[in-house]
C-alpha cells in the first residue's frame, strides 16, 4: 500500500528543499558553538505554515493530519532536530483539546504563525516516566492561582510565550488514583524572560542544541485564574491524550537523524579513500550502508502506518509505542555506523555526523523511554500490568 499522494509528495519536496537551504546551514555553524536558533529562522518556519500544520484552517492553520506533520517533520530533522522539535511548540500543544472556544480563537491564530509558542513544563527533579508522582503545586488564592515547586527538562522556556505548568491542585492524592489531582496552565510571559516568580538555570546537555533546557524554581508563581486550562484535576488526561502523536513525531525526527547519518556517510564512504580506492567499494562499508538504508526505511513504512491510524481516528498506542522504540534504537544505530564510516573524522565537530549521533541518541529517552514503550507493548501483548 503506498501512503504517498501527488499533494504529500509536493509537500515533502518543499520542506526537503526548506531544510537543505535555511536549517542545515544554520545547523552546521551554530550546533557546533550551542548558538541558539536565530528568531529570523523562527519567523520563516511560521512563513511557511510549519507551525500550524496540524491547526484547523478556521483558526489559521494548514488543517492537515499527522502524516504530513511528520512528513515535515523528518525533513527538518535530517538539517537540524532541534528545529523539527521546535515546530511542535505550535502542532502538538498540550491542551489544546481542553481549551474553550474563546481561547481557542485567542490562541490559536497567533501559534500557527508562530507568534506564540510554548514550552512545556511537566517533568521535576524527582518525577519523570511517573508523570503522577509530580510535587509542583497550585493553590487557588481568590482570583487567582499560586504556583509553588521545581521543574526539570523544560526546553525553550526563555525563548517561548508561554509555559505550559502542570501543577498538582489536589493536595489529597488517592494512591491508587494518583494520576487525578493535576491540573495545566498556560502561563503568559515575555518571549527572552522567565515569568515573574521564576528563577531557573540552563542544564549543561550534550547535545540538542540550538536552545536552551532549563531547571526552573516557581517561587509563589501568581497567574490568573483563567490561566487553568481544561478541567481542573483532569489534565492527566490531556498529557496521555496526544501522545500516540507526540510518538509519531519522535519516531519522524529518529528517521530525519538517521538520513542525515546515512546520506552524510554515503558521500564520505564515495570521496575517502584507501589502498587507492574509495572505501565505498569495500564490501565492509558497502553492508553497512545497505543495512543502514534498509532500517531506515523499515522505520518509516511504520511510521506511515501508524500516521494513516492517528488520522483515520484509530486507536494505536501499542503501535505507536512500537514506531518511537523502533525508530529511535535504530536512529543511534544507524547515526553512530555513520561516524564509524567517517572514522576519526567522524569524532570531531567538522563533520555533522556527530550532532546526529549525540541527538539520535536523546530520542530514546524524551516522549518516553525506550523501556516504557517495551512495558506499554507487552502489556498490550499479554494484558494486565506488571511493575
Amino acid at each position: 500500500m503506498s501512503y504517498m499522494t501527488e499533494e504529500r509528495r509536493m509537500i515533502q519536496e518543499a520542506a526537503r528543499e526548506f531544510a537543505m537551504r535555511e536549517v542545515l546551514p544554520l545547523a552546521n555553524k551554530l550546533d557546533p558553538v550551542q548558538g541558539d536558533i536565530p528568531q529570523e529562522l523562527i519567523h520563516k518556519l511560521g512563513e511557511m505554515g510549519y507551525f500550524g500544520i496540524t491547526i484547523p484552517e478556521e483558526y489559521g492553520g494548514l488543517g492537515l493530519g499527522c502524516f504530513e506533520y511528520c512528513l515535515i517533520t523528518e525533513e527538518l530533522a535530517r538539517a537540524w532536530m532541534s528545529v523539527a522539535s521546535l515546530i511542535a511548540r505550535g502542532n502538538s500543544l498540550i491542551g489544546r483539546q481542553g481549551m474553550s472556544e474563546e481561547q481557542k480563537k485567542r490562541y490559536m491564530t497567533r501559534m500557527a504563525k508562530g507568534e506564540f509558542l510554548g514550552a512545556f513544563a511537566l517533568s521535576e527533579p524527582n518525577t519523570g516516566s511517573d508523570v503522577a508522582s509530580m510535587t509542583c503545586r497550585a493553590k487557588r488564592d481568590g482570583d487567582s492561582w499560586v504556583i509553588t515547586g521545581n521543574k526539570y527538562w523544560c526546553t525553550f522556556a526563555d525563548g517561548a510565550d508561554y509555559l505550559m505548568v502542570m501543577a498538582r491542585t489536589d493536595p489529597n492524592v488517592d494512591p491508587k488514583r494518583r494520576h487525578l489531582g493535576i491540573s495545566a496552565f498556560m502561563v503568559e510571559k515575555p518571549r527572552g524572560e522567565l515569568p515573574k516568580g521564576v528563577q531557573g538555570s540552563p542544564i549543561p546537555k550534550i547535545g540538542y542544541f540550538g536552545w536552551k533546557t532549563w531547571e526552573l524554581a516557581f517561587d509563589n508563581c501568581r497567574v490568573p485564574a483563567e490561566c487553568l486550562i481544561g478541567e481542573e484535576g483532569k489534565a492527566f488526561y490531556m498529557i496521555t491524550s496526544g501522545l500516540e502523536k507526540a510518538r509519531a513525531h519522535t519516531a519522524a525526527r529518529s528517521i530525519g537523524l538517521a538520513r542525515g547519518g546515512l546520506e552524510d556517510a554515503l558521500v564520505y564512504a564515495q570521496e575517502r579513500q584507501q589502498f587507492n580506492k574509495p572505501i565505498s567499494q569495500f564490501q565492509a562499508i558497502r553492508f553497512k550502508l545497505a543495512q543502514m538504508a534498509t532500517d531506515i526505511e523499515a522505520a518509516r513504512q511504520l511510521m506511515y502506518y501508524v500516521c494513516e491510524q492517528i488520522d483515520e481516528g484509530k486507536r494505536c498506542d501499542k503501535e505507536a509505542s512500537m514506531v518511537k522504540l523502533f525508530a529511535s534504537e535504530m536512529s543511534e544505530r544507524v547515526t553512530s555506523e555513520a561516524l564509524q564510516i567517517h572514522g576519526g573524522a567522524g569524532y570531531t565537530k567538522l563533520y555533522a555526523v556527530e550532532r546526529y549521533w549525540r541527538d539520535a541518541r536523546l530520542t530514546k529517552i524524551f516522549e518516553g523511554t525506550s523501556e516504557i514503550q517495551l512495558k506499554i507493548i507487552s502489556d498490550n501483548l499479554l494484558g494486565g500490568k506488571h511493575a
